[in-house]
């Protein structure tokens, strides 16, 4: 649950709780000796482009729960959700009323998933404790009608996909729109306002780089569809094969010509690099060809490990987006021996939380 449900907590403490968030990553870099922190605030409501809540039943109706991390048995009715979309706080009130009496959509339930994009779009995911069968999705298609919002019907073993499990945002960053397919389940970055804070400084810190780009960990190709035409070229892996599908169609939405993306794992594409195995998948890849000066990356919460680190070293600009403090401190650790901080930034992807985003730009240091 947020920490903007907790008692005593408002949109008024923000400023108070990105100034405690800019102090402790300040603490965790200092030892780097960085330049100053760039900080990219958040909206304070209504930033949040995706949610889900459980449905609870109780005689005669139903409502949208959340549980207290300490009491996971008491449920806490939700009403509304300040800090998700105000897309979001409009289906969920649309929704709840159309499942009140609506026994082949209601019965069972128990899980409410909304995923909607800053241009609008929007997709509802309903997940049940039961099969679903012809009954469900005709009343889901007649709410899919009434709502004008693609829906998914998810149970055990069993996914129903009504008319798409995805949606198409639109991102404008440094006066150019990007289009972008995100699929139902996979990963997107949540606050779609910092996500475009975050591509327009990655392109500035690109600017008159020159060669070409790798990005390992490209999930739908979020970082390199933007990045494109700051390089000659860019080569980009991901393992998902969902993400691999999405990002072929926004290499093609986007008109992208000079971005590959191979559903490869990053160690195998390293291994691809140095020559020591060959896949099929690089078949048609002249890996020689390309000029990489610059690596991106934006490990998972667990970061990069020892042997990942030495790879990225291999590079003279180290584009790093962390979703960690602490495994981003335990990296740097290794890629100053070889690189120096240029650029570092928080972007508050999630505010009233814990969480901290963090950008930081390495250079290679002089021989």
């Amino acid at each position: 649950m947020s920490d903007l449900y907790q008692p005593g907590v408002t949109p008024a403490h923000y400023p108070q709780l990105l100034e405690q968030k800019c102090q402790t990553l300040t603490q965790r870099l200092s030892e780097f000796d960085p330049p100053a922190l760039e900080v990219f605030a958040s909206r304070v409501t209504h930033f949040r482009l995706r949610a889900e809540f459980r449905l609870w039943h109780s005689g005669d109706r139903c409502f949208y729960a959340m549980f207290d991390p300490e009491d996971r048995k008491k449920p806490l009715e939700v009403l509304d959700f300040p800090i998700a979309s105000e897309q979001i706080n409009d289906l969920m009130q649309r929704l709840l009323a159309e499942l009140q009496d609506n026994q082949p959509l209601r019965r069972k339930l128990f899980q409410v998933e909304f995923l909607t994009t800053l241009s609008g779009d929007a997709l509802i995911t309903l997940i049940y404790h039961k099969k679903l069968d012809a009954d469900w999705e005709v009343a889901a298609r007649a709410l899919m009608a009434r709502m004008n919002v693609a829906i998914i019907g998810r149970s055990r073993k069993q996914k129903v996909v009504l008319e798409r499990d995805y949606v198409t945002e639109q991102l404008s960053v440094d006066g150019q729109t990007y289009r972008y397919r995100q699929i139902e389940g996979g990963f997107t970055q949540p606050n779609g306002e910092m996500n475009q804070k975050m591509l327009s400084w990655a392109r500035r810190c690109s600017a008159g780089i020159g060669g070409d780009l790798l990005e390992l960990y490209c999930g739908n190709g979020n970082f390199s569809i933007a990045l494109a035409n700051c390089f000659d070229r860019v080569m980009a892996t991901e393992i998902s094969k969902t993400s691999v599908a999405a990002a072929q169609v926004n290499i093609a939405d986007n008109q992208i010509d000079n971005l590959i993306i191979a559903r490869l794992a990053s160690e195998d594409f390293v291994q691809a690099l140095r020559g020591e195995k060959q896949f099929e998948r690089l078949k048609d890849v002249d890996l020689s060809s390309y000029d990489f000066r610059t690596v991106l990356v934006d490990p998972p919460r667990a970061g990069l490990d020892d042997e990942s680190v030495k790879q990225v070293q291999d590079y003279d600009n180290i584009i790093y987006i962390s979703c960690n403090p602490e495994t981003l401190q335990a990296n740097l650790r290794l890629l100053s021996q070889t690189h120096t901080i240029q650029r570092c930034a928080l972007f508050d992807q999630f505010p009233y939380t814990h969480h901290i985003e963090t950008g930081v730009l390495l250079t290679r240091r002089p021989v």
